[in-house]
């Protein structure tokens, strides 16, 4: 496979074409952003432990019956994976009240939701990622009704899936972000799932092992993702 030019460039990530028109590679770069792009730095590491945690996590999902846009990993900060047409909506499953949650309703950080709530914002930066429903996506194209519900119940099945596997790490999925795509007619999991896209709390002290470190300057952040790693068992 024969990585070629650069297609797009995201605030964490760079997408590569290949001679294959069915291939991209992802570039995970040590870029970590929080708040549209307003607080950005580097971070030694993270590039690595992101896209090794991805793999893990996707090749977990695929075992599980969930399809994804993952293929191989090719290297420690590149991996090979499926081209989307990607639909620009964020779904966001939540386990307990965090984030934006807390702050539109007024409610109590990590009280639990019974059951989990199922959100979506469009991808959209300029716009603050807004908060939609279904009748937006609906009408203004975003997405079918048939591929909006595949949507909803990939989301909940990986939100099964990874519960129990971070349960058993004495870990709390707190909340987390998903986006599909389109691949030769069927919905396909794309993008990430690493700890810039959910938020992971140790179970019994409730310490925040994700982006929220980053966000809200708490320090360890890297240190925080390879904890968490080592716990599920992916080798960096």
């Amino acid at each position: 496979m024969e990585k070629r030019d650069e297609l797009y460039r995201g605030k964490a990530k760079s997408v590569y074409t290949t001679d294959d028109a069915d291939r991209l590679v992802l570039l995970f770069r040590n870029d970590t952003s929080a708040f549209d792009g307003k607080k950005v730095e580097q971070l030694d590491r993270k590039g690595m432990v992101n896209n090794k945690f991805n793999a893990f996590i996707m090749q977990k999902l695929e075992e599980a019956g969930v399809p994804t846009q993952f293929d191989a990993l090719l290297s420690d900060n590149e991996c090979l994976v499926k081209k989307l047409k990607m639909i620009p909506v964020e779904c966001v499953v939540r386990n307990f009240a965090a984030g934006s949650l807390v702050r539109r309703l007024g409610l109590e950080e990590g009280l639990e939701l019974k059951p989990s709530t199922f959100e979506l914002f469009l991808k959209d930066d300029a716009l603050g990622d807004p908060f939609i429903n279904e009748s937006h996506v609906q009408a203004f194209g975003w997405a079918t009704p048939e591929q909006l519900a595949r949507m909803k119940e990939l989301s909940l099945k990986v939100n099964q899936v990874l519960s129990q596997l971070f349960d058993a790490a004495g870990l709390l999925l707190v909340d987390f972000k998903l986006e599909f795509g389109v691949f030769h007619g069927d919905i396909v999991l794309g993008d990430e799932f690493s700890p810039d896209g959910c938020r992971l709390w140790d179970k019994e002290t409730r310490k925040k092992m994700d982006k929220d470190r980053f966000r809200q300057g708490l320090g360890d952040v890297i240190e925080s993702y390879e904890e968490v790693a080592k716990r599920i068992g992916v080798v960096l």
